[in-house]
């Protein structure tokens, strides 16, 4: 069977499908071995064909199990089961079968260090002629086996950047749903992983986290999100050298998608500032990843262990003068009065990301409000003191 322009097509198939020439060649056997059975083999034969991609020659070859007496059902055996009509026992025995089993009497003829499991290759005529059927079957077993390869690759691929960020183009918007080409798949950007307010139209490319990879019958499915909070850090790791050599470590992020996003950084080297790395010379840095994300606000602060001041920093762009932790994982921080709303944020949003990114429940007050308050206590703390005690009345006794 000369098969010689089989040499540049498997190369040419490997190279569009993604898949490694060793596959689509053993796709291929796969397919002659088909062929060969459809037309010339028996059933029950396991037929294998080894290609030489080089000569374009194929060698055929009949695969029997060799097995013992111990392996395989008496006649008695076999009786019983007809008879009975039970199932087979969960032994691991079989039913004989001259065209793909051999006994080991006889396989040992032919190889003699051959043990009982072990598989023994017989020679087989290669033919030339090949019916229509066969060819038929043959083109299935190509197409169908180069698809699940595909499939597979892609998902292998896509699997290894699950947690990663990839640059996708807007393919086509379906409902709520919006489809990315992002190599040799499509993602799919569900609306609870969009970002709020964010459009999207075809051809449009963006940055996408790829969110996790299911196998599914009808191929990879490859779920995108563009509101994850990690899409954030990943974007920092592309603009800033610092945190992709570990040298800077973003140890905490709040982010609420499409508004705002506030990060703790902390560095591992001494000589080097945190923030200044992050934000980059005039901004560059932290500007590249705020238009990535279509002007959504970030704001980088300086981690440290200690939570109150970790928790002051969170609080940034305000200004705190007094951290007080409370029981149950509360803290109660007096800001100046002029930057109370500052702190609190729009909506409370500064402090409710400020909460997030620490790990605590924040009150915030104004140093008045606070200053009131404490007097208010010390006035009462006064009263309990200077209160006297109770006089015992005495009678008067009137002179006559």
């Amino acid at each position: 069977m000369d098969l010689k322009d089989f040499a540049s097509a498997v190369k040419q198939i490997a190279e569009e499908k993604g898949i490694s020439s060793e596959k689509v060649l053993e796709t291929i056997e796969q397919a002659i071995a088909a062929a060969y059975k459809k037309d010339y083999g028996k059933r029950g034969q396991i037929i294998q064909a080894k290609l030489d991609s080089e000569s374009g020659k194929v060698k055929f070859l009949q695969i029997k199990i060799v097995v013992d007496e111990s392996m395989i059902y008496s006649e008695e055996e076999l009786e019983e089961i007809k008879s009975e009509k039970v199932k087979e026992e969960e032994d691991k025995k079989i039913k004989f079968n001259p065209e793909k089993h051999i006994m080991i009497d006889e396989a040992k003829k032919i190889k003699k260090k051959i043990k009982p499991g072990d598989e023994l290759k017989i020679s087989l005529k290669a033919q030339k002629d090949y019916g229509r059927i066969a060819a038929q079957t043959a083109k299935q077993v190509i197409m169908q086996k180069l698809r699940e390869a595909e499939r597979e690759s892609i998902f292998e691929e896509y699997q290894d950047k699950q947690g990663e960020i990839v640059s996708g183009i807007v393919q086509r918007i379906e409902g709520r749903n919006v489809f990315f080409d992002i190599g040799k798949a499509l993602g799919i950007l569900i609306r609870e992983e969009q970002v709020p307010g964010e459009f999207y139209r075809p051809g449009q490319r963006l940055k996408v986290f790829v969110l996790k990879v299911e196998d599914t019958s009808k191929g990879p499915k490859i779920f995108l999100s563009r509101a994850y909070p990690k899409l954030i850090s990943k974007l920092f790791e592309l603009e800033v050298p610092e945190i992709a050599a570990g040298q800077v470590e973003i140890k905490s992020i709040a982010r609420e998608p499409g508004s705002r996003t506030k990060i703790a950084v902390a560095s591992t080297i001494e000589e080097i500032d945190p923030i200044g790395a992050s934000v980059g010379q005039r901004g560059t840095r932290v500007q590249a990843v705020i238009n990535e994300l279509g002007g959504e606000k970030i704001d980088i602060i300086e981690w440290s262990e200690d939570p109150e001041k970790f928790i002051a920093n969170a609080l940034s762009p305000a200004k705190v003068l007094e951290v007080k932790v409370l029981p149950k994982n509360k803290v109660l921080c007096v800001v100046p009065e002029d930057q109370l709303s500052l702190a609190i944020g729009k909506d409370g949003q500064n402090v409710r990301l400020a909460a997030k990114l620490t790990g605590w429940k924040i009150d915030v007050r104004g140093s008045e409000v606070e200053l009131e308050e404490k007097q208010e206590e010390e006035k009462k703390e006064e009263k309990k003191e200077t209160t006297p005690k109770k006089k015992s009345k005495k009678k008067k006794i009137k002179n006559k």
